[in-house]
């Protein structure tokens, strides 16, 4: 009876997170059927309903999410123990599961778990790419990616790159068509090439500063993209002004197809740094990505 209880709970678990049969059996290994009916033999012992069954999908009932609530994190302190069993042993394993966004992803993360992967050969890494202020605690990821001012003052963060710098770029043709701008005010005469900020749903205003003055800006244009290459090809066709990390744009400016504006206007600031919750208890293979990942300032070592 406390085996049969203990299986269907983390069957239960699984479903209630995934809410989905197909995701859940596939993830237990067991048959969809298999599965509907050890829920429906441990709604029948409890006495309650835990799943509401549609022909689209499945979801706790509000007695089923508090059981979800209340068994997820004894859930968590389990497999975090089983893995940190499996790091006892001579080659550190484990699942880890991080969330950055585009340029985050591209310029620091990828580099860097390319020969960490090759290293740790047991260690999976699950690496979602999203721009938006993602809450890593809800989304059940061990960690996240952001820029310093962004991150949470109760969460760990550790730097993992050097400071920032944006750009206002546009292509020789453009500035001859329409000239350069002065100042940032400028820009509300310029065809520019806006991003939609994810969380929020408005435009991303851009942000300048000059003498510790601090100034925003909301621009105009034809055009609104989220990714960032397709900004920069658009801003070498000519389609108006783009503002982008400098690092992402300093081969087109070196080849002649950009040209850079405004540069007294963008100042430094801090770069991205790795979050994780202070009150989470972590794996051997967690530490090592932390130390794989982290930013040795110019002269010091990692160590």
């Amino acid at each position: 009876m406390l085996k049969d209880n203990i299986n269907d709970l983390i069957s239960f678990m699984v479903v209630a997170r995934e809410r989905s049969f197909t995701r859940a059996a596939a993830q237990l290994g067991v048959s969809q059927s298999a599965l509907s009916h050890a829920m429906r033999n441990l709604e029948s012992r409890l006495d309650v309903r835990l799943l509401t069954r549609t022909t689209r999908n499945v979801a706790p009932t509000e007695a089923g999410e508090m059981l979800y609530q209340r068994l997820s994190p004894h859930l968590q302190e389990i497999e975090q123990e089983i893995s940190a069993l499996r790091d006892t042993r001579d080659r550190p394993a484990g699942n880890i599961r991080l969330t950055a966004g585009e340029h985050a992803m591209n310029t620091v993360i990828w580099p860097r778990i390319k020969p960490f992967m090759q290293q740790y050969p047991e260690i999976n890494i699950e690496v979602t790419v999203d721009n938006a202020l993602t809450d890593i605690v809800d989304e059940r990821f061990d960690a996240g990616v952001r820029l310093g001012e962004q991150v949470a003052r109760d969460m760990i963060a550790v730097r993992i790159a050097p400071d920032m710098r944006m750009a206002v770029v546009g292509s020789p043709a453009y500035f001859t068509r329409y000239g350069i701008p002065q100042t940032p005010h400028d820009l509300q005469q310029h065809r520019c090439i806006n991003m939609r900020l994810p969380t929020k749903g408005g435009l991303y205003a851009w942000e300048f500063e000059q003498h510790g003055e601090p100034l925003q800006v909301r621009v105009e244009g034809q055009l609104t993209l989220n990714c960032l290459p397709q900004r920069i090809e658009a801003a070498e066709a000519g389609l108006g002004l783009a503002y982008v990390p400098d690092d992402t744009i300093a081969d087109s400016v070196a080849a002649g197809r950009l040209q850079q504006v405004l540069t007294d206007w963008c100042v430094p600031f801090a770069g991205y740094y790795l979050y994780y919750p202070s009150r989470r208890q972590h794996t051997t293979a967690f530490a090592l990505l932390v130390d794989a990942l982290r930013y040795a300032l110019p002269g010091k070592t990692t160590g």
